[in-house]
């Protein structure tokens, strides 16, 4: 594994500025928990359902309704937290949160403010050429999801649909860490990616079940360094919060863009001034939504229908045992004990389902080889049908048997796709097509012997001119596979070529 360098140095901003200037981010992502039921009602949480057919009581904010904690999402909030090496909190509180939404029926959303269920924790984003940051996370805490209002479905009127209206969320702060839109980028795919390890969250992030509040700031050189001797938020800047990213791309162009207009601003002798605002792609800016809010501002106080949630330090323990190899250690894995370059173990583990399909391509064979085959042949044939591993039409035990075949001998590695390709559009399997169709690769030395005297004795010029230069025996061993069928086998024919024309 690549020796990695931890906090890189940020690079200067933004080109055509009249100064130097630096970014600091940081962000709060909402991960939507993966439990079948919401955070205190039994109602579904399943995606596309009929508008408000997903709603309890409780969600709908009847009088007299209380909310009852599901204890799923609680043990999913705690998995997340131990998958992000975060302290657990034994006890931990909810809180209201009051303000106006039309989607939100209660009027107030119950949320952690005070006594979050997880504390500090860590995650590594790598950046290529050897570099990472390490990314602080501050909290998670747990909080219920709004509804959604629909604004084009009549000219007069808005439409709201409850059905995420209680939701589970999982609110991942980080500590202003993050130094430019790529390293935000890779910071959320890095998430997304141990969620998915951890199966507390599909981070599906075109349904809104993973999405980011960005905070965005500008500083002059060093300032970010005096933060952090300090802590002080003053060397940082004025912070605006970008609401509702859903997309890796347009994190990076808000980020950038917003970036810019702060630029703008204090080089013109104006203000940054707090505040949320939105990112319209189509014209690329931010656009003011409202005044940043502050603690006070939501006037929190401890939720009186819900006592304080307290859990058993041997459940942790359980849960904590339970968890799966995460990314990182799986990487480290393949690298150390299968001898994969760094690039092919990170995109073997990018996700979980490729690192299952891989080990069982690779069980019992050449691992390198296991690797280059399901990278290069098997990724690339899925992503031009634009198919997931689950949806393969190869199983990881037949492309195991063609690993096996061109190990053993039995086919070259020009067959072995001709068997792919074949494996792959129907339902047969590769040693019988080998057998069936007569592929099996050809080795008896005698057999391809004649070939290559054959082939030499037809074409003398050509002898003349690859004694002259000898990388032109390339075309004999060429003219032998073409007669063979591209069944001999390669190393042999290479060998006779080169002694039969002395070499």
């Amino acid at each position: 594994m690549l020796d990695l360098i931890y906090d890189a140095p940020a690079p200067k901003v933004i080109a055509g500025a009249q100064h130097d200037w630096e970014l600091v981010i940081g962000l709060e992502v909402h991960a939507q928990v993966a439990t079948k039921a919401k955070l205190f009602s039994g109602a579904s949480t399943q995606f596309g359902a009929e508008p408000n057919s997903n709603v309890a009581f409780v969600d709908a904010g009847m009088p007299g309704m209380l909310p009852v904690i599901n204890e799923g999402c609680v043990e999913l909030a705690v998995r997340t937290g131990l998958g992000l090496k975060a302290q657990i909190n034994l006890t931990s509180a909810f809180d209201r949160k009051n303000y106006f939404y039309p989607d939100l029926p209660q009027g107030y959303q119950i949320s952690q403010l005070y006594h979050p269920i997880v504390g500090e924790g860590e995650v590594l984003v790598e950046m290529g050429n050897g570099t990472a940051r390490n990314v602080r996370i501050e909290r998670i805490h747990l909080e219920q999801d709004a509804g959604k209002s629909i604004h084009d479905m009549d000219p007069n009127m808005s439409f709201v649909d409850l059905n995420r209206t209680g939701v589970a969320l999982m609110e991942i702060v980080s500590r202003p860490d993050i130094r430019g839109p790529e390293e935000a980028a890779a910071y959320v795919g890095k998430l997304r990616q141990i969620l998915r390890y951890l199966g507390t969250c599909d981070g599906n992030m075109q349904n809104g079940n993973l999405r980011a509040d960005v905070n965005v700031s500008i500083c002059k050189p060093g300032a970010y360094e005096k933060y952090q001797e300090t802590q002080d938020f003053s060397y940082l800047g004025t912070r605006c919060e970008i609401k509702n990213m859903n997309s890796m791309r347009f994190i990076q162009m808000a980020i950038d863009v917003e970036a810019r207009r702060q630029i703008a601003l204090v080089e013109d002798g104006q203000e940054v001034v707090q505040e949320t605002r939105l990112y319209d792609p189509d014209k690329n800016e931010t656009r003011s939504m409202r005044s940043k809010e502050e603690a006070h501002d939501y006037r929190y106080f401890p939720d009186p229908d819900l006592l304080p949630l307290e859990i058993e330090q041997a459940w942790v323990d359980d849960i904590a045992a339970a968890l799966p190899e995460l990314p990182d250690e799986k990487k480290a894995r393949f690298i150390s004990d299968f001898g994969l370059s760094d690039y092919d173990a990170s995109v073997l583990t990018a996700e979980a389902e490729n690192a299952v399909f891989f080990e069982q391509v690779a069980e019992g064979r050449d691992r390198k080889l296991a690797a280059n085959w399901v990278i290069n042949e098997l990724f690339g044939r899925l992503k031009k049908d634009d198919k997931e591993i689950g949806e393969s039409p190869i199983s990881a035990d037949r492309l195991g048997q063609i690993v096996g075949l061109i190990k053993s001998g039995d086919i070259n590695g020009k067959i072995a796709k001709e068997v792919f390709e074949i494996a792959y559009s129907s339902d047969r399997e590769p040693t019988e097509i080998v057998e069936t169709e007569g592929l099996k690769q050809v080795t008896d030395t005698g057999a391809i012997e004649a070939a290559v005297d054959e082939i030499i004795a037809a074409n003398p010029a050509q002898v003349e001119k690859a004694k002259q230069n000898p990388k032109l025996a390339g075309w004999f061993v060429g003219q032998v596979m073409k007669a063979t069928g591209g069944k001999a086998n390669p190393a042999a024919v290479n060998q006779l070529v080169t002694t039969k024309l002395g070499l």
